[in-house]
């Protein structure tokens, strides 16, 4: 993860009245990491070069190369993957593009790992059993005016700026830190609306409003769906996903090497509302919110989540942790990870 120096403080905002007193409560930020001077893409060259560096592999032995973003890029039509390729040395992999809103990163993990394993084929033909294939997921967000309101442009989120990495390899090796033993994803597609709120189809960003305005759209959804209970939602959802995983691993929602539960980087009132209380009933894990200092990373939240696990040395060999994550459209993603140790050669 790779986060700029500069930080927008909560107080500065509520004085200045670009942040209501109650809504700086409620998000429960003290500040968010700014980035200026510097494009989201190359936010993303940074992280991936100190991914590279952290597993020790070499640019050009990536196969893949999956850059997913939330918010604009720099460049109105262009391919931000290509130029991370591009910039990192990584000129035999092939770049992809994943715009999933928030909820983008995961859902490039998920998809990268399937790639892997799935084109990790030898000669004969025989899965499994060629070399080993090598990804990289990077994601990069950059929140500023005057498109952009950090703090004000969604209920219950606040947007920070910054970048993560991540190496993907198929087959797992035993010098890995973590393996990647479930993934799973849910969908309310009936929910796109919500973020499309009541405006028609534009030629042009920026054609009805200044700024991207979330909590305008979302208004206009509920004037005509005033019976949505989104908390019902998102607790089906985050069920899914859960049972999903731990059946797919092989792994009781009570088994003691389950460790952590790592919610989304979302605000504090709507994490104490909508997350952490049907976490809390689902599994035996504790649940952990390391997006205190960031706020919403935009499509980086599950990797960036997956680097905080590894910098703070949360998991001992064998034990495990559920990774969130969730976006517009709706979209709900979980990881299912483990320190090495305790875990097959062939997974």
């Amino acid at each position: 993860m790779w986060l700029p120096e500069d930080r927008s403080r909560a107080a500065d905002m509520v004085e200045s009245r670009g942040l209501r007193a109650r809504d700086a409560r409620a998000l429960a930020h003290a500040s968010l990491p700014v980035a200026r001077g510097i494009a989201a893409p190359e936010m993303a060259v940074l992280a991936a070069r100190g991914a590279l560096r952290a597993a020790d592999v070499p640019a050009d032995r990536l196969d893949a190369l999956c850059h997913a973003w939330m918010y604009y890029q720099g460049h109105d039509l262009w391919s931000p993957p290509h130029y991370i390729a591009h910039e990192i040395g990584a000129l035999r992999a092939v770049p992809f593009g994943i715009q999933q809103v928030c909820n983008g990163g995961a859902a490039a993990v998920e998809l990268m790992a399937a790639y892997l394993s799935t084109s990790q084929v030898s000669d004969s033909g025989t899965p499994g059993s060629g070399r080993p294939k090598w990804g990289m997921v990077t994601t990069a967000d950059r929140f500023v005016e005057p498109g952009f309101d950090r703090w004000s442009s969604d209920y219950g989120v606040a947007y920070g700026d910054g970048s993560t990495a991540v190496v993907l390899r198929s087959p797992a090796g035993p010098g890995d830190p973590l393996r990647l033993l479930a993934a799973a994803t849910v969908a309310a597609p009936e929910l796109e609306s919500m973020h499309r709120g009541a405006d028609p189809f534009a030629s042009a960003p920026h054609t009805f409003r200044a700024k991207v305005d979330m909590r305008a759209t979302k208004r206009a959804y509920l004037h005509r769906h005033g019976d949505l209970d989104f908390s019902e939602v998102n607790e089906r959802a985050v069920h899914a996903v859960v049972d999903t995983v731990l059946r797919d691993a092989g792994v009781g929602p009570d088994d003691p090497r389950l460790q952590y539960a790592v919610l989304p980087r979302f605000g504090m009132k709507l994490l104490t509302e909508n997350w952490i209380p049907v976490l809390s009933a689902r599994v035996g894990a504790k649940v952990e919110n390391f997006g205190q200092d960031t706020g919403h990373l935009g499509a980086g939240d599950a990797v960036a989540n997956i680097a905080d696990l590894l910098k703070g040395r949360f998991l001992a060999p064998g034990e495990m942790a559920l990774v969130f994550s969730a976006g517009a459209g709706f979209t709900w993603s979980c990881l299912l990870v483990q320190a090495v140790g305790g875990v097959s050669g062939n997974d």
